[in-house]
């Protein structure tokens, strides 16, 4: 495992400075030369998304591992082939992290195409205070992500429709996240008159905002159709299995397969199951050893760990500390 880690850190690594690693199709790559440098922000988007599925599903059976074959296969793996939750929650992570990040290298000034986003300077402002600042341009990170992530989806199957609605569900809540920053001007701080700009949050906060709705995720019917609207842009009216819930809206996110249980290995989707992970016996949620061993029962050892203790503070200006040794458990999975 720790060797597949480091294999993926450095997969990772290269990736954000060599982006010509990224596997493009044609049209991403036409798509990329049009907009020089966009690959550098298309690389530390998905990034992004790695780390933000992995910070998510940490305490999970699934944690979102990610694999580097050598021959081009996405590196979620094998689950992308499945019309389950996890793979919404994917599709839409990885959208909406190249919006955000296309949408915050536009005001940095990194792509040469794209620069600040200007359109709110036009909308009439407060008695004491007024548009300026540099603006993040999620109207163009939002496009840009559209025509560059939607490209890989082929054919007119229903999975085809899944994906692209929730790649559209991703890019809705970097676009409606944009919050009003300002800065105050005047002498000593007063604040006599403040120029405000808006900004993207935290792709964090975004990520919780996925998470949630993947926890709240709409199981549809096959056999929807789509209606076609402008821009060559797509919306689909899905059908719910339920009767009794509501159809899902555009930032809901969709899936027409129940996810395996993760427990046991699973060679369909290249998942180890959860033998060996670590769990904690004093939870009763989903990173508890009854949940996540799946009733399998969990090991427990002690392991002696070193750390600062005793610390205390000398004038001017130090702190001195002791090295303590102390007990912890680790649970792992049978």
């Amino acid at each position: 495992m720790g060797h597949r880690t480091n294999d993926l850190r450095t997969s990772v690594t290269q990736l954000y400075n060599n982006p010509s690693l990224l596997p493009l199709t044609k049209k991403q790559k036409k798509l990329v030369t049009r907009n020089p440098g966009s690959i550098m922000a298309i690389a530390k988007g998905a990034k992004m998304a790695i780390d933000e599925c992995k910070y998510q599903f940490k305490n999970r059976r699934w944690n979102c591992p990610t694999y580097v074959d050598g021959h081009g296969g996405s590196i979620f793996g094998k689950i992308l082939n499945t019309g389950c939750r996890e793979t919404a929650f994917i599709y839409a992570a990885t959208s909406a992290a190249v919006s955000h990040s296309i949408a915050r290298a536009c005001s940095e000034g990194s792509i040469h195409t794209c620069s600040c986003d200007f359109e709110h300077n036009k909308v009439p402002v407060g008695k004491d205070w007024e548009w300026s600042g540099c603006s993040d341009n999620a109207r163009y990170g939002h496009k840009f992500s559209r025509r560059f992530v939607d490209v890989l989806e082929k054919g007119r199957d229903f999975r085809y429709m899944m994906n692209l609605h929730n790649n559209e569900a991703g890019r809705v809540h970097v676009s409606s996240g944009m919050k009003q920053e300002c800065k105050c001007h005047g002498m000593s701080g007063s604040c006599t008159i403040k120029t405000c700009w808006m900004r993207l949050p935290p792709f964090r906060n975004i990520g919780h905002i996925l998470k949630d709705r993947f926890d709240g995720a709409s199981k549809v019917l096959p056999g929807n159709t789509g209606r076609a609207v402008k821009r060559k842009r797509r919306r689909f009216n899905f059908s719910p299995v339920n009767p009794n819930h509501k159809r899902p809206g555009r930032r809901d996110l969709v899936y027409f397969e129940h996810s395996p249980t993760f427990c046991e290995k699973e060679n369909m989707i290249g998942f180890e199951g959860t033998a060996g992970r670590e769990c904690n016996s004093t939870s009763l949620g989903v990173n508890g050893c009854d949940l996540m061993c799946c009733g399998r029962g969990y090991k427990s050892e002690t392991f002696p760990v070193k750390e600062r203790c005793h610390c205390t503070f000398h004038w001017c200006c130090q702190v001195k500390c002791q090295v303590c040794t102390r007990l912890k458990v680790r649970n792992t999975c049978l």
